[in-house]
């Protein structure tokens, strides 16, 4: 779970939690450069706040709503995650290209694509990361490549996804299991109370008092 001061606030809390219990320290979080807007995730929020603010294709602003979390990537053939796991060698991609049949999917490279992301980068921001199921049935324009990731730098905001440190990301792949459906909540403060109703399991997080 992320929880943001605003719809407009850069950087954030992460707080995981299982069965109801919170599982590690509290991790300090990047956004997207101009904050959160709202995604298409697999539960629809009651949006009191900024309703009409959602989440557009290169609008920097990371996805609120509630995700499935589907699949782990990196840079290492194999992986000790209990999610999919996808080896992100130099062919595989993460296409943007609105028009494209292959809209916010990850797949092979073809050599036609118009617009698209390595999943093996010449940084480290993909060695380890999570697939967050933001807009799955790929509605044109609402948003693509959506994932948790290693940060570029310490506070370092987004193009849209949620960074952190190399450590914290390497401890919630390691944890997340596919079996136990795992989801990202990720809201403006403002919404705590919309997220209690929904997961009374949560009342003892920190970031959802107000």
């Amino acid at each position: 779970m992320v929880v943001a001061e605003d719809m407009n606030s850069s950087h954030a809390k992460l707080e995981c939690f299982e069965d109801g219990h919170k599982q590690f320290d509290t991790i300090r979080v990047n956004l997207g450069f101009n904050g959160l807007a709202w995604g298409l995730g697999v539960i629809d929020l009651q949006k009191k706040i900024a309703p009409n603010l959602i989440k557009k294709e290169g609008d920097k602003r990371a996805p609120a709503g509630i995700f499935s979390l589907t699949k782990a990537f990196g840079y290492s053939q194999m992986s000790d995650t209990k999610l999919p796991y996808l080896h992100a060698t130099k062919s595989l991609i993460c296409v943007d290209d609105v028009n494209a049949a292959t809209y916010n999917k990850i797949v092979t490279l073809q050599g036609n694509e118009k617009s698209f992301e390595y999943m093996k980068r010449s940084d480290d921001l993909y060695k380890y990361g999570v697939v967050v199921g933001h807009n799955i049935e790929a509605k044109r324009g609402y948003g693509s490549c959506i994932f948790l990731h290693i940060q570029r730098a310490e506070g370092s905001p987004t193009l849209g996804c949620t960074s952190m440190k190399e450590s914290d990301i390497r401890k919630i792949v390691k944890w997340l299991d596919k079996d136990k459906n795992p989801i990202l909540i990720q809201i403006p403060q403002q919404e705590a109370k919309e997220v209690l109703k929904r997961y009374p399991a949560l009342k003892s997080s920190s970031l959802l008092k107000d």
